[in-house]
């Protein structure tokens, strides 16, 4: 997408319109040849339903419908400029802040298709004043008649959100570009389900062996879909730990370690069906460990019997040798998990108090910052992971299991020493997960 573009709409609203107001500033004026060429009693608009929803996400297309009614007398082909009352800021890079096809769109007018119709996203500075055009979308030239019955489909991404609930300014013009009609539209834009890889996935394994996979749902008043069955023998491993971070969309890799002490590599395929790869043998001899954690980049850490905490570093999606030494004290934590992001991990001490480590930068600097308090009370719980987006705000979340066999969601938020850490409120999942002896 270009910085500045051309206006697709080919005029502005007509004078009969009041202007219309965004942050402080007009959004619109006339042009000239739109005033002068403005028919004494141009027609109206109207929107069936009022204002649409149009969800930013993956819950597929909605429709929109208007039917503009013209005086008598019209001239065709009647054209139509259709824009926002709002435009888009350029990001902190320089770029656009939505996608390049943000919206997909088809139109239809009394009932004739005329295919997908193209949005115009144009961006300028966050200090420009007044942008000499709007976001916009080219609907058809068409014959004329008394009315007109507009549908046009939207199907927003993720990046639309940004749009808000702008009114849409619509404005007919005649073969001899005099108004016919014009008037206002209503579209709130709304946070969507995230696409797959944006939403996180949750693995169990039950006593029998087998490995189910439970994928977000984007909605953390249902955050998981109906689990689905990896596959058995999952059970011949005494700890299974990811790498990166499990999504809806099959991918995340992670690593366990056999009854031998051999650790094996399971990439992640893509495929939700199949979530992972035919292992790989990584190597002997991590019996000396009693805990393995992912810290999210692809590197693992491992904590040795004297609490000692070792780094080995990825590459090609492989560990290898030579080992980091971290550092001692580790053995204070009953609990190690990946945060559930590209940051760090998070350790429960034996008094409760959860701890998060921010991860520190690439190998060979120390994996992990400073440690920041999250809270306490969190030895009532028997399994801790972390875990990708669950909800719809764009921060990675963790379930934990009680006691009693409930899972609970913690929604991430960010602070501002700790960084991405999870919230203070839970909300439960459901129950029967004592089914399970481990959960990642």
């Amino acid at each position: 997408m270009t910085r500045v573009r051309t206006a697709v709409v080919a005029a502005a609203l007509a004078a009969a319109l009041a202007p219309v107001t965004f942050g402080g500033a007009a959004a619109f004026a006339a042009s000239p040849a739109a005033a002068a060429g403005t028919a004494a009693e141009a027609g109206t608009i109207v929107q069936e339903g009022g204002r649409l929803t149009v969800p930013a996400g993956e819950e597929g297309p909605v429709t929109l419908r208007f039917t503009a009614t013209l005086p008598a007398g019209v001239q065709g082909p009647v054209s139509a400029s259709f824009q926002l009352d709002t435009w888009l800021a350029e990001g902190e890079a320089g770029g656009s802040p939505v996608s390049e096809d943000v919206i997909r769109s088809t139109c239809s007018v009394n009932g004739v298709s005329y295919g997908a119709c193209a949005w115009d996203m144009p961006y300028f500075p966050p200090s420009l004043p007044d942008p000499p055009v709007r976001p916009s979308l080219d609907l058809p030239e068409v014959p004329a008649a008394g009315t007109l019955t507009y549908t046009v489909t939207l199907d927003a991404d993720r990046t639309a959100a940004v749009l808000g609930r702008p009114d849409v300014l619509v404005e007919l013009t005649d073969g001899t570009g005099a108004t016919v009609a014009s008037g206002k539209l209503g579209l709130d834009f709304v946070v969507g389900t995230p696409p797959a890889a944006e939403r996180g996935a949750v693995h169990a394994r039950d006593k029998d062996g087998a490995l189910w996979r439970y994928e977000g749902t984007g909605d953390v008043s249902r955050p998981f879909a109906a689990r689905k069955r990896v596959g058995g023998g999952w059970n011949a491993y005494t700890a299974v730990v990811p790498l990166t971070t499990a999504t809806a969309d099959g991918r995340g890799d992670l690593v366990a370690r056999d009854k031998a002490g051999v650790l094996w590599y399971y990439a992640g395929t893509g495929k939700p069906s199949a979530p992972f790869a035919p292992r790989q043998r990584v190597g002997s001899g991590w019996n000396a460990y009693t805990a393995l954690v992912g810290v999210g980049d692809g590197s693992l850490v491992a904590r040795d019997r004297d609490g000692v905490l070792w780094r080995y570093k990825a590459e090609h999606n492989t560990l290898y040798g030579p080992r980091q030494r971290v550092g001692g004290g580790w053995s204070a934590y009953t609990a190690l998990t990946m945060s559930g992001a590209h940051d760090g991990a998070l350790g429960r001490d034996k008094d409760g108090v959860l701890w998060k480590y921010n991860r520190y930068g690439p190998y060979p600097s120390p994996p992990f910052q400073q440690r920041q308090r999250v809270g306490g009370g969190w030895n009532t719980y028997t399994a801790i992971a972390g875990t990708a987006e669950l909800g719809r705000d764009d921060r990675p979340d963790l379930v934990a299991r009680d006691r009693d066999g409930k899972l609970w969601l913690y929604q991430g938020v960010s602070k501002p020493l700790s960084g991405l850490v999870p919230g203070s409120s839970r909300s439960l999942v459901g129950g029967g997960w004592n089914t399970y002896d481990l959960i990642f």
